[in-house]
């Protein structure tokens, strides 16, 4: 197995000032130490709830935050700032809003050359032959290309969004939320997408989303964030039918099904620890049912429970 992605004790700590231009008086802990890999041509989907740190670990990973710790490695090569048009050529981000994340000011012809010409250094004439591939790939029409990102549906900007990354021939895509904002009829159509994108082109996928349908539908492994740690990584077809973690359980538990009645979770609160002020222990332990001395007392690592999934729980279930 060859890896696309390895994260070892990936972490991001955000200094906190009660006033502008005081020094800090404290830390968040946005991220705490994350270790994952992911192979070629997976799709990894990570969910938890809003502030559990996915959006942070994935902006770290294009390098629009640097990492307070830890070390991330692209296709075997250690990730270096200092370099980023390098990095930009292997992995790419789309966003969550694909219209706000285009530039309001430029064609969609000029968003779509600049990583041509930035990243791989394409001549006029081979930039619009590219051009012209990527969006035959991504089923949208060439007279696109003289209008802007306003005349646009979001489905249509979405697809636009895609095909940007696609242009910088990256092979790991880090897609934050790429359907949330989109009908439902309109999230098939981007979903099929990126399934026929990932086999023609071998590409790998990072799924970072809050709906659990979704990831499950288009991961092949999933991993749960809880307090910005990874507690429960397992095969996308056994982590919310089998979970192991109370907290994956719970987020099972809580996902809206056609035919069955609403029921309050079984966690004993439904509120996150104090990001200034984090307990002892397990993050979870005041919301689990579970929970014992053990618990508020120890930090549980993340330990192989059986079938390649992994969680991290004193008393897993």
């Amino acid at each position: 197995m060859t890896l696309a992605l390895r994260l070892d004790g990936v972490a991001k700590t955000f200094p906190v000032s009660p006033r502008l231009f005081r020094p800090p008086k404290g830390e968040v802990r946005a991220v705490r130490p994350v270790s994952l890999d992911v192979a070629t041509g997976e799709t990894l989907g990570i969910v938890g709830e809003s502030g559990c740190g996915k959006s942070t670990l994935a902006r770290m990973l294009v390098g629009l935050e640097p990492p307070t710790a830890g070390t991330i490695e692209i296709e075997g090569k250690a990730f270096d700032r200092s370099d980023p048009a390098a990095f930009g050529r292997m992995i790419q981000y789309v966003f969550q809003d694909p219209v706000s994340s285009l530039n309001p000011r430029k064609s969609i012809r000029r968003i779509m050359e600049i990583p041509l010409a930035r990243l791989h250094g394409m001549g006029r004439a081979e930039r619009a032959e590219r051009i012209s591939e990527i969006f035959a790939s991504v089923n949208l029409r060439e007279e696109f290309l003289d209008r802007y990102p306003h005349e646009f549906s979001g489905g249509q900007a979405q697809r636009i969004s895609i095909a940007r990354a696609l242009a910088a021939n990256a092979r790991i895509l880090v897609l934050d939320e790429p359907v949330s904002a989109l009908d439902v009829s309109v999230q098939a159509q981007v979903l099929n997408l990126l399934a026929d994108l990932r086999r023609r082109f071998g590409l790998t996928y990072l799924f970072i989303s809050h709906d659990l349908a979704v990831v499950e539908a288009v991961s092949d492994r999933i991993a749960v964030m809880y307090f910005g740690a990874v507690v429960e990584v397992g095969a996308a077809e056994r982590i919310f039918s089998s979970p192991r973690h109370p907290y994956t359980h719970l987020l099972a538990g809580s996902a809206p099904v056609i035919g069955r009645p609403l029921r309050p979770p079984e966690a004993k609160g439904t509120e996150l620890p104090d990001p200034l002020n984090p307990p002892p222990g397990c993050a979870f332990a005041a919301r689990c049912p579970r929970a014992t001395d053990l618990c508020r007392r120890e930090d549980p690592a993340l330990t192989k429970m059986d079938d390649d999934q992994y969680a991290a729980c004193h008393h897993p279930l």
